[in-house]
């Protein structure tokens, strides 16, 4: 069979990866071409076009840069059409992905969506175009299949693929890791400040703020695989920080607390079982108009799915300093850091056991051979 992926970000590289490996043990003979990263690349198959290229964060980003961003659609239908996929498979990045499956869903292409669109945040309208235009939706949030069920619309629910990316990891050695890294043995705290340049800028210069102040630890940032390390070295300037990349699942298996941009990673922490205080802080033209269409109690994952405040989150004019440092000072207190604990365990059991990415392909090939 001839499968067509497209993602649009690091996380959706990671999990477009791990379903690309259960879609072999599958479907051996699979042809598999995709819009993708490293991870996809280092599985197999053909790679169109890198996430690197697509990486625009906000209303206001996106916008500028629409013109570009529509040149890729362009050349993704076109691709798509000349392959003939048996099936194309939408792992999250629903702003491109959605006007791809709309177009192939009119070509007559099969369409499958793997972790859905956050229509639940904002915008729930698009639900209507989500079932005009995606014949199987996968969905990795316990949530998610209620709201989906208030729209009449049947999806399937297969576990978070971060339970499997994680246990399947290889166990990094703190003696080895810190060796190899030149750490020293003061407890960590790791930053991990996004993957954009946007949000990196706005957020890695507050938490670095912060050095001087925790001297009996020691700060690591957690390089996103998109950046290279000239970008954070103009932020970073003369602070004594250590600085890691693309091994932010070592990083964290060793670190003590963690200051995190808001999104995935805040959920691939809690399953490490550190300590974090969620940040946000974007474009004033972006946040205003988020702040207006998103009707969410909350921005992390993790307090989303627990449907309450586990972990503290510093959004925009609240993402100050002090207000860090008062919040690290609390997940650095051993009373805190055992209910937090107790929290992150629950959060764990709500996921779903190991086998996401396998039961998406399990489907996915099953449906294809029915």
């Amino acid at each position: 069979m001839k499968y067509y992926i497209v993602v649009g970000e690091a996380s959706g590289d990671l999990h477009g990866s791990n379903l690309m490996k259960a879609l072999y043990k599958e479907d051996p003979k699979a042809d598999i071409r995709f819009w993708g990263g490293d991870l996809m690349q280092n599985v197999g198959g053909t790679l169109v076009s890198h996430y690197k290229q697509r990486a625009f964060m906000g209303f206001f980003e996106v916008v500028k840069n629409l013109r570009k961003l529509l040149g890729f659609i362009s050349i993704c239908k076109k691709d798509i059409a000349q392959f003939q996929p048996d099936v194309i498979i939408f792992i999250d990045n629903s702003g491109f992905n959605l006007r791809i499956a709309k177009w192939a869903k009119q070509q007559g292409f099969k369409t499958n969506y793997y972790i859905s669109p956050q229509v639940w945040a904002s915008r729930s309208k698009r639900v209507k175009d989500i079932k005009r235009d995606v014949d199987e939706l996968f969905v990795i949030l316990p949530f998610e299949k209620d709201f989906y069920s208030k729209f009449n619309y049947e999806v399937t629910f297969v576990g978070h693929p971060l339970i499997d990316a994680i246990a399947d990891r290889t166990q990094v050695s703190e003696f080895k890791f810190k060796e190899e890294y030149q750490l020293d043995n003061r407890p960590i705290i790791a930053l991990l400040p996004g993957s954009r340049k946007q949000e990196i800028t706005k957020m890695l210069s507050v938490m670095l703020s912060l050095v001087d102040d925790f001297k009996e630890h020691q700060f690591v940032i957690a390089g996103a695989p998109s950046q290279d390390f000239s970008f954070y070295q103009q932020i970073i300037g003369d602070r004594k920080v250590n600085f890691i990349n693309n091994k932010t699942y070592d990083l964290l298996s060793i670190s003590t607390a963690a200051l995190v941009a808001s999104g995935t990673a805040t959920l691939e922490t809690a399953l490490f079982k550190v300590p974090q205080v969620v940040c946000y802080k974007g474009g004033t033209i972006s946040y205003q108009i988020a702040k207006r269409i998103i009707t969410l109690k909350f921005i992390s994952l993790v307090n989303l799915i627990m449907d309450k405040e586990v972990v503290t989150e510093l959004i925009q004019d609240d993402f100050t300093k002090n207000n860090l440092k008062k919040e690290l000072i609390k997940i650095l207190d051993t009373t805190h850091r055992e209910k937090l604990f107790l929290e992150y365990f629950e959060l764990e059991k709500k996921l779903g056991g190991k086998g996401a990415s396998k039961n998406v392909a399990k489907a996915i090939v099953k449906n294809l051979n029915s």
